[in-house]
C-alpha cells in the first residue's frame, strides 16, 4: 500500500483586475486599452468608454473630465 499525503495548495487567483478599483477585467480588454504591460489602470466600472479609448485605461492622463473628480460625468446627476 502506498501513503499519499495531500498538501493544500493556496489558491491563486491570476485573473486581471483593474489597479484602480479592483474589478475584474478580461485579458482581452488589458490587451486592448491597458499598458504595455497588459495592465489596465482604469476600467468600464470606474471610467467612461469615452476616456479608456483615449489612454486612461493604459494610464495615460487624458483631457476628459474624469468621472471621479467631475460630477454627473457617468452618465446620472450629480449628489447634491
Amino acid at each position: 500500500m502506498v501513503g499519499v499525503t495531500v498538501a493544500p495548495w493556496p489558491s491563486v487567483d491570476n485573473s486581471p483586475t483593474c489597479e484602480h478599483c479592483g474589478e475584474h477585467v478580461s485579458e482581452r480588454f488589458c490587451r486592448v486599452y491597458g499598458d504595455n504591460r497588459d495592465r489596465a489602470h482604469r476600467c468600464s466600472e470606474c471610467d467612461t468608454y469615452r476616456r479608456l479609448t483615449r489612454g486612461s485605461a493604459a494610464g495615460i492622463d487624458v483631457s476628459i473630465p474624469d468621472p471621479e473628480t467631475s460630477p454627473g460625468r457617468h452618465g446620472g446627476e450629480t449628489d447634491v
